[in-house]
């Protein structure tokens, strides 16, 4: 059986990741997994850090979006992948990553998750948070 998969974007700090924890959370038992689409940001690693840090990560370049849509296939597939492991701190991918395995439910979350057409074709749900100000 596909898994659901549910999108959920918008800005920074409009409460996405509230909202796929109250989804995780009114759904416990069910075999579920949230991926976050940060863990998907390019990695920086050729470039000097004052240059990465002028990096706009708010913009669809800034994301591997080809590596997150082949692994929300793999998902579907029933395959387990191996996500990405982000560091913040020098804008680099780490060497290591987690072992995802196959769900009923998979929610992605993040800022541009609705942008990529072929993402959003990916996705059964798709929500959008517009918090105020």
């Amino acid at each position: 059986m596909k898994p659901l998969i549910i999108g959920i974007a918008g800005g920074t700090g409009s409460g996405k990741t509230t909202v796929a924890n109250k989804i995780y959370e009114s759904l416990k038992g069910v075999n579920m997994v949230v991926l976050q689409q940060d863990a998907y940001y390019i990695d920086l690693s050729h470039l000097p850090l004052e240059e990465r840090k002028k990096i706009n990560f708010d913009h669809p370049s800034a994301f591997d979006s080809d590596l997150l849509i082949r692994h929300l296939k793999k998902l579907v597939k029933g395959q387990e992948i191996e996500k990405p492991v982000y560091s913040f701190t020098d804008y680099t991918r780490k060497k290591e990553t987690e072992k995802i395995l196959p769900r009923d439910i998979i929610i992605l979350e993040g800022i541009l998750v609705l942008e990529e057409k072929k993402i959003r074709n990916l996705l059964d749900v798709k929500i959008y948070v517009d918090a105020d100000e």
